[in-house]
């Protein structure tokens, strides 16, 4: 990763750490919400490429009610590229992660779950269209992920071996 002060102004903006650590604590959270336990790591890594990633975004939004599973099934565009789409976003995600650790937003359980720390973060979606489009994608995948409960299924149905 480059320093922050050497990174493009558009970079910066879009990546910003502590926009991304909003987007990935709306997924912990809407993902604990369903399952009653915290996110597994290697699921919260998925998080930033479908959320950010507009197409993939419009497509998750657009299905609200509709299970995960089928939504990628329909639309199988929203698996292209996606594997180094995953391995691009890797150090936002960590320089998320790293931010809402440094806030003491999430902890981090011995099973390598990731837990949101109750009250930290305001639960109103706020922003313009498009932050709170990304929030509102996060929750939606949270809700899946923990549908699913496997982390497994879920990255081979996204084409990516576990």
């Amino acid at each position: 990763m480059k320093q922050w002060n050497l990174r493009p102004v558009e970079i910066r903006n879009l990546f910003n750490p502590a926009f991304c650590g909003l987007v990935l604590y709306r997924a912990l959270s809407s993902y604990e919400e369903q399952a009653t336990r915290a996110m597994p790591f290697s699921l919260s890594l998925l998080v930033l490429p479908l959320c950010l990633h507009k197409d993939s975004r419009e497509i998750l939004a657009g299905s609200p009610r509709s299970y995960l599973l089928k939504i990628t099934e329909k639309n199988q565009q929203i698996t292209l590229g996606f594997a180094d789409r995953v391995t691009q976003m890797l150090p936002y995600v960590f320089e998320g992660f790293g931010l809402l650790m440094e806030r003491g937003c999430i902890l981090v359980g011995d099973d390598g779950r990731i837990q949101t720390v109750p009250n930290k973060v305001r639960k109103t979606v706020r922003g313009t269209d498009e932050t709170v489009s990304c929030q509102k994608a996060a929750r939606i995948l949270g809700r899946e992920f923990a549908r699913i409960s496997d982390p497994v299924t879920v990255y081979t149905t996204f084409g990516i071996r576990p």
